[in-house]
């Protein structure tokens, strides 16, 4: 049984959608802003957040800054009409996506259960026949080495930390060096079909994932944007 925290001052949101969550068998706990959250985290991390943008005390851009510090936990945001952006720094900042209010509880929850699956993949137990036969599914493009049962990306022998989300992508795109993905075949990898999001929102990714392989290496370049096409992964 996964673990979610809902974080958001408003407290028809917290008892409406904790109420849809535990109806699909999550276990949920509940926050009115960003410090007695991150509080409540430090004792006991839960699987997933969802955090609204705009909350006393701390908010939800810094209750994510606190948390990247110390965890990839998937993190999705609740953004109004006109957050657009924060939105995009929200993404940058690491969130693997968001949802604007008014929302629907339908689509809240298809998200979720997208990115916990996802997820799943990082806690595959080592010497079990699933993960033995991983080893073999090592994606290796020049500097470039991925392990997608655990979830672990090194560049230049260097580990780099990446959510479910930003994994995804890359591996989409190393998978096939020099051949061009589109958007919207991005859009078919990180999300399920039901879940609409827009070109900015892939963009955002790729522009996150960029910059943490810019952290162990400044010249970085293998993800090549064809402007009005897509994007590329060029083997260095």
């Amino acid at each position: 049984m996964a673990k979610i925290a809902l974080v958001d001052d408003d407290r028809n949101i917290l008892t409406s959608v904790s109420m849809t969550l535990e109806a699909e068998g999550y276990e949920v706990s509940t926050y009115n802003d960003g410090l007695q959250a991150l509080n409540a985290f430090n004792e006991n991390m839960p699987d997933m957040a969802v955090l609204d943008i705009k909350m006393p005390r701390m908010d939800g851009m810094d209750l994510l800054g606190r948390l990247r510090q110390k965890t990839d936990m998937p993190v999705i945001f609740l953004t109004s009409k006109d957050d657009e952006i924060d939105e995009v720094l929200g993404l940058r900042m690491g969130a693997d996506d968001y949802v604007r209010k008014p929302f629907s509880q339908r689509l809240l929850v298809e998200r979720i259960r997208a990115i916990l699956r996802r997820q799943e993949v990082r806690y595959s137990e080592a010497g079990s026949p699933i993960a033995e036969a991983a080893n073999e599914s090592l994606i290796e493009r020049g500097d470039l080495t991925m392990d997608p049962m655990r979830h672990a990306v090194t560049w230049k022998n260097q580990s780099v930390s990446l959510t479910v989300t930003e994994f995804l992508l890359l591996q989409a795109l190393a998978t096939r060096p020099g051949f061009v993905k589109s958007r919207d075949q991005l859009m078919d990898v990180a999300y399920d079909d039901q879940v609409y999001v827009d070109d900015r929102t892939i963009d955002s990714h790729i522009k996150r994932l960029r910059k943490k392989m810019r952290t162990v290496d400044d010249d970085f370049c293998a993800i090549e944007t064809l402007y009005g096409i897509g994007y590329r992964y060029n083997e260095q």
